[in-house]
């Protein structure tokens, strides 16, 4: 390993790389507090493709394992360290390399912060949809490399919709261009939608080309709260089932209504159990009937009250309510955040399991997630040093996985398979999908050395 650092230090000596214990051990975890990652060999930060591709090059000739990183705030092991790897932290490589209106596309590097993102195609009255909890921190390349989803996917979808090219290095250092700017774009093989949510275990993504859309007008927002978890789910439904298309449909349960309430003194309503965030972004008076349509769902399905934002300010507000949820349910304790989905459907059915679950394992659980796309993120919290209760949350997670699956849904809507979930992997798809994906594994990474032991 002395004579790969080495080699990176003397063929690349612009590189910053950082091997001292504090370094290393800061690249060590992602935001998933359940998992235990291995310590990096060392730390590169490369600064363009060039040297991302050389690094990769020596990797394969050392047969040294890599692991890229974006900001590090995966929840799934994704980025995770790995015990004598090489961490590739892209954060540097954070230039927005282009917008282009006429094509309405935008072209960036892997480091650049969703938010910022946002915030320069807005200028240009444009608009980047995915619109992960964690925007003002999330990275680019880590929202390409889970995939990821957020609040506005029931409306404009999750990033892959959002992408139309990639730059790629593979792992033995070669750069490969996949897609374009052409909106229909048919040949070969899709290999940019192979790369997406990949997470590093195919290649590094050091660019890409992102679809961008007119920028939608305010959004109008209201919330709805049920005296049941079961009648949120309910209305969810009747909402999807009847043509409409908000851009956001969010859920939070009691646990979390408390938790934020606790937290901000917003004067929600805690005596409900659950309460739905709706909005609509279509333009002039059709926001107000789709609003008025998901009203009227809500108020069949047994909505004791619904709150309709006045002004843009109020609205903002409505919005942070959910965007504070799962830092509300960290202020109570350790708080294990998973991400479950089923189809919209059976939402109730997978509201039901997770109180049931919760319940047989004796574990405080507040659920809140993406109700419109059937996307639930279950949250347990135990006191900090409650060794039983931490295994009791780990016993309920397998059983909750266990319960998406059976209601055909999945153990990751956005966070990923990483490290936390990949035995889990072959349940939901069956063997014969996973080895196809060993094999589309072996033949990019024939090595192993791209983000050993995570996903396949």
């Amino acid at each position: 390993m002395t004579a790969f650092l080495d080699e990176l230090r003397r063929g690349l000596p612009e590189l910053r790389l950082l091997t001292d214990d504090v370094d290393r051990e800061s690249y060590r975890r992602d935001e998933t507090s359940h998992f235990e990652p291995g310590l990096p060999l060392a730390v590169a930060l490369p600064s363009s493709t060039d040297e991302v591709a050389a690094i990769m090059r020596l990797a394969t000739a050392h047969r040294v394992p890599v692991v890229p990183r974006g900001a590090g705030s995966g929840l799934s092991g994704g980025s995770a360290g790995v015990g004598g790897a090489l961490t590739i932290a892209l954060t540097r490589m954070n230039a927005i390399m282009e917008i282009d209106r006429a094509n309405l596309v935008a072209v960036v590097q892997p480091g650049v912060i969703n938010a910022d993102l946002k915030t320069a195609v807005a200028a240009e009255g444009l608009f980047y949809a995915p619109d992960p909890a964690s925007y003002e921190f999330c990275s680019i390349g880590g929202n390409i490399g889970t995939n990821a989803g957020g609040l506005c996917c029931v409306k404009y979808g999750v990033t892959r919709d959002a992408v139309l090219s990639l730059e790629v290095v593979l792992a033995d250092g070669r750069v490969i261009r996949t897609g374009g700017r052409n909106v229909k774009d048919v040949a070969g093989y899709s290999l940019t939608h192979l790369f997406v949510g990949s997470q590093g275990t195919l290649g590094v993504v050091t660019e890409a080309t992102l679809r961008l859309r007119p920028a939608p007008p305010p959004k109008q927002t209201m919330l709805a709260f049920f005296p049941t978890l079961e009648a949120a789910g309910h209305a969810v439904a009747s909402i999807m089932a009847a043509g409409l298309n908000p851009c956001t449909l969010e859920l939070m349960d009691q646990v979390v209504i408390a938790a934020v309430d606790d937290w901000h003194s917003l004067g929600l309503d805690r005596s409900a159990a659950a309460l739905l965030l709706i909005e609509s972004d279509q333009p002039g008076p059709a926001a107000d009937d789709e609003l008025a349509a998901a009203e009227t769902a809500c108020t069949d399905a047994g909505a004791t009250s619904v709150v309709r934002a006045t002004d843009p300010m109020e609205a903002d507000w409505l919005r942070q309510v959910r965007r504070l949820a799962y830092r509300a349910m960290e202020r109570l304790g350790v708080a294990r955040m998973e991400d479950v989905g089923a189809p919209r459907s059976r939402l109730p059915d997978l509201l039901m399991a997770i109180e049931r679950i919760a319940a047989a394992h004796e574990l405080r659980c507040g659920t809140f997630g993406h109700a419109g796309d059937g996307n639930l993120h279950p949250t347990f919290v135990w006191d900090r040093g409650d060794e039983a209760a931490e295994e009791r949350a780990h016993a309920a997670c397998e059983e909750l996985y266990r319960a998406a699956i059976a209601l055909g849904g999945t153990v990751t809507g956005e966070h990923g398979i990483g490290a936390s979930r990949r035995p889990f992997l072959e349940e939901q798809l069956g063997s014969d999908a996973v080895d196809v994906m060993r094999s589309i594994k072996a033949a990019l990474d024939p090595l192993g050395i791209l983000n050993p032991g995570k996903v396949v």
